[in-house]
Order: structure tokens, then sequence, then C-alpha cells
């Protein structure tokens, strides 16, 4: 990054501070109803550690009707109320099976442990905390390949439950976040998973939405760093309804070896850049009512011989009432070392039995990026359907199915029928 860029850097982000500091520029942000599908979780996303909190707190009801142990959920409570200090402890596992595969392996199994959470520091009282966020998992697999090669085994230029690896224990969060204007301004300064900043929407999360990481963030056309990179972020209501969001984080980062980031985002300053500006209906309803614009910039990776590139993504997801919650999402990629050079979704999520589940259908048209694979491959489609069963308050399983059409690296069939089974556990 050179010096024109970190002034130009430097100004963006005193820019947002001001406009969304001043009194004149936004009223007091208005609370929605309570229908059961909006938190108090503002900027940031459902797979980030306040937003996942945040909606497991929402799941009081379950199928069967059967509860968390009182004494646990008071036991929370308490230290939530008292101290500041809201953690969670699950376990999710997956398995997927897929036809057509390139080789012998057709099942694909793995899970992974998380222990994660917030402590509100500073400025309870205002409202202007200052919170410690924290989250370390650990990735395993059940069957020689874990549920994240599942793609590359049927010739899918993409991912499947890319958080489902086998690459043991990890440091995925540690920031802090910082309110000021009464939560209408975030500065996030530390470790930090991009995804939990960049082009959201509220199905985004592989933990509990979509299986294909297309109908995901970036839908595979932003090369997001690996999780714990070094970065600030800094998210700003410049009115009620609209927001902009910018920041950096190393390009380099290694969530193995979290710590030895230091070296590449002070010594190698090869980074990754967003901003993005969006439209919602209120900030408590921040991700599920939300229209945005992203941009994005990748420098040269020297070492990983990767080639500088940029792109842009839009976004819209609306809920209409508590029940439906449509969604169109594309995006563009110049080089990056993206997977996807252009892609085009579109889909729903449908809650139902009191609005405890949710059923999500997405479609998903993809180019693959030809700087990253090469010329000539075909264009890829795929249909995802799945159902995510509330089945306890603290238990979650979700079967889905999946239809891929042209597998650009598959010579020996044009299809993959793939099925999947995730569960997930909250402690």
């Amino acid at each position: 990054m050179n010096l024109k860029s970190k002034h130009s850097g430097c100004f963006l982000l005193a820019a947002l501070l001001l406009m969304a500091s001043q009194p004149g520029m936004a009223q007091e942000a208005q609370t929605p109803e309570d229908d059961g599908s909006s938190t108090s979780q503002q900027f940031g996303g459902p797979n980030s550690v306040p937003g996942q909190l945040a909606d497991d707190e929402r799941l009081s009801e379950s199928l069967t009707g059967v509860t968390v142990p009182q004494t646990l959920s008071d036991w929370k409570k308490g230290l939530r109320d008292k101290r500041g200090l809201d953690s969670s402890v699950d376990y999710t596992a997956a398995g997927l099976t897929a036809s057509n595969t390139l080789g012998t392996e057709d099942f694909f199994a793995g899970g992974a442990v998380r222990f994660f959470g917030t402590w509100n520091l500073i400025g309870r009282e205002s409202g202007n905390t200052g919170t410690f966020v924290w989250k370390i998992e650990h990735r395993h697999k059940y069957t020689d390949i874990p549920p994240q090669g599942t793609a590359s085994q049927i010739g899918y230029v993409g991912l499947f439950l890319p958080t489902l690896s086998d690459i043991g224990t990890r440091l995925t969060n540690l920031y802090w976040k910082q309110n000021l204007n009464h939560g209408r301004v975030e500065i996030i300064a530390g470790m930090i998973d991009t995804t939990d900043w960049v082009d959201l929407y509220a199905l985004a999360s592989p933990w509990t939405g979509f299986f294909n990481f297309a109908l995901a963030t970036g839908g595979a056309s932003i090369p997001v760093p690996d999780d714990a990179t070094l970065g600030v972020y800094v998210n700003a209501m410049i009115t009620d309804n609209l927001y902009i969001i910018g920041g950096f984080a190393d390009s380099n980062a290694d969530s193995t070896d979290p710590f030895d980031g230091f070296d590449t985002f002070f010594n190698d300053r090869e980074y990754f850049k967003t901003i993005e500006m969006g439209w919602v209906t209120s900030p408590e309803r921040f991700y599920l009512d939300n229209t945005h614009i992203t941009f994005w910039h990748a420098d040269k990776r020297e070492i990983a011989g990767v080639p500088s590139g940029w792109g842009v993504n839009f976004s819209f997801a609306r809920s209409f009432g508590v029940k439906w919650m449509p969604f169109l999402r594309a995006g563009y990629a110049e080089d990056g070392g993206t997977l996807l050079e252009k892609t085009l979704s579109a889909g729903v999520g449908y809650h139902f039995r009191d609005d405890i589940s949710l059923l999500g259908l997405g479609l998903n048209w993809g180019e693959p990026n030809e700087t990253t694979f090469g010329p000539g491959l075909d264009d890829q489609f795929a249909i995802e359907l799945f159902t995510r069963l509330q089945i306890l308050q603290n238990f979650q399983l979700t079967p889905d199915i999946q239809y891929i059409s042209n597998p650009a690296r598959n010579p020996i069939a044009n299809h993959s029928w793939v099925f999947g089974l995730r569960a997930r556990l909250v402690f």
C-alpha cells in the first residue's frame, strides 16, 4: 500500500466517523415491531460472534418443546447482565454424499467445535461499549476427505461447507469492537473474519444457512482472506437507513499461526480492502432487510503467486412479514485469485413452525475465473434446497440437497447430485 492510498484510507475512516457523529445527520433509530426475527445486532452478519449469540438467544422455542436446562440459561444470563460477559460453545457436524465423483470417495464428513463470546468491558452505562470478542475452533474430519473437499471431488469450482475442514485448532476472532455515538459507529480492530463485515445477508452463514459458498459471502467472487486476519473496519450509520462500511486486512493471514500475521501485515503489506454502501429498513434489521453494493481490491501476493484484482458485488435481501425473505445477489471479479469471475444468485428463505425453522432455496450461475483456473471452462449452475429444523431449543438439524450442472473441472460427467445433513448443538 503506497503513501497516497494510506492517506486516502485515513481520510475515508475519519469522514465516516465525522458524518455518523453529527447530530443533524441522522435521527434516532426507530425500533421495529418485535416479530421474532429481529435482534439487537447492528452491523456484522449472522456468522459474527455478536450475531450468532443474538440469534441463539432469540430461539426460546423448539419443534419438540424441549428447552435448555434453566440453571444453564440463568447462569449465562446472570453473567451477561452483571458482568457483560456472554459466551457459547457449539458443535457442528455434517456429512455429504455426491454422485459422479472423480475418485473413489463419495462420502465426506467432519465436524467443528467452537468457543466464542463477547465481553463488554467499558461504556456499558453510556451505550458506547468497548467489547472484547473472541472465537476459537477445532475443525476435524471423520472421513479421508472432509466436507470442504466435496466440491473438488466432483470437479466443481467452488466450496461446500468451507468451515468444515481438517485444519485442526485455529483462531477465528480476537478483536476489540468500540461503539461510538450510541452504536451508530463501530470500530473493529484486531484479528477478524472479514466475512463478518463484507457482503452480508441473513442466509450467508455456512453454520446455519446454505451449504454452497456461491450462495454465501461474496458469491465465490471475492478473495476473502483466511480468518484471524489482522485488520481494521469502520462501520457507520449515516442515517437511520443508509450505512457505509470500509476497512482493510492482511491478505496473507494464516488462522493456524495467527500471530505470524503481524509480520506479514507490517512487512509484506499485501492487503484486502473493501468499501460497502447500503440501505436497511432499520439498524436492528441490518442483515435481514439489506440492499448494498460492495467494492473490493486485493494487492498482488508475491509469495503466493496471486495477481492483484478488484471487483464489485451487489446484494438485495428483504424480509416480508416474518415468513418470506427473497434475495438477489451478483458479483464480478477482475483477477485477484477468486473462484468465480462472474456470479449471479437468486432465491428465497421461508420461516415456518412459529418462525423457529427455516426453508431455503437458492440458484446460482457462475463463470470460473480464467486467471485462476485457465481458459475454456464451462459455466456452472447450482440449485440448493435446505430446511433447518429447530429440533430442540439448542439443537438444529439441516437436511440439504444440491444439483450441480456442468461442474467445470469434471471431464467425465455433466452433473452431480449432492445430499447433505448438518447438525448443530449449542451449549
